[in-house]
């Protein structure tokens, strides 16, 4: 059983994996088009935490010997799951603009959202996939002390993020966003 926890667990992390090379893809049309990027080095800080995040609670669950046929490694696989879903769902909604940095295409090109997930959730991305995430890896390795220290330092990078965008986008889309 504990293989097939494991074989599943990584299938979802080769799927997040996957969505990295998206948004290269996409990033790479946008700024061939003329989009900006914005908070650079917030950007950079933000992608070194979310992998540090990884091999952090990867690190401390092989130290602690964490067992993957528990009720808490369940519980974050599913969170887990949950969450590289609502990502999925987030990369089809807004497709061509999604990417991991701050890109704002020009505004013919770059629509706003306003589906009902967008419209009660104002960062879907943030609060239904990263957030959620970053739980489900912790409690899959049972990762405590990277579940507590690391949410802290990673919140500090994602609330300037959500902060920037939020400026950027109001700026940018005044009357739409």
């Amino acid at each position: 059983m504990q293989t097939i926890i494991l074989v599943t667990f990584f299938t979802f992390i080769v799927l997040r994996l996957i969505t990295v090379v998206l948004s290269a893809i996409n990033e790479k049309k946008l700024k061939k088009i003329g989009a900006i990027e914005y908070g650079k080095p917030n950007s950079t800080f933000l992608i070194i935490a979310h992998f540090g995040y990884y091999f952090a609670c990867i690190f401390e669950g092989i130290q602690r010997g964490a067992y993957f046929y528990d009720t808490i490694s369940y519980t974050g696989l599913g969170i887990y799951i949950f969450s590289i879903g609502m990502l999925y769902y987030v990369i089809y909604s807004i497709r061509h603009v999604w990417t991991v940095k701050l890109i704002i295409a020009p505004q013919a090109y770059h629509t706003i959202n306003k589906s009902p997930l967008f419209k009660y959730v104002r960062h879907p991305n943030y609060f239904l996939n990263i957030i959620p995430e970053l739980i489900g890896i912790a409690l899959f390795f049972h990762a405590w002390i990277t579940l507590v220290a690391g949410m802290i330092i990673y919140l500090i990078p994602l609330i300037t993020r959500i902060r920037q965008e939020e400026a950027i986008m109001k700026e940018t889309f005044a009357g739409d966003y």
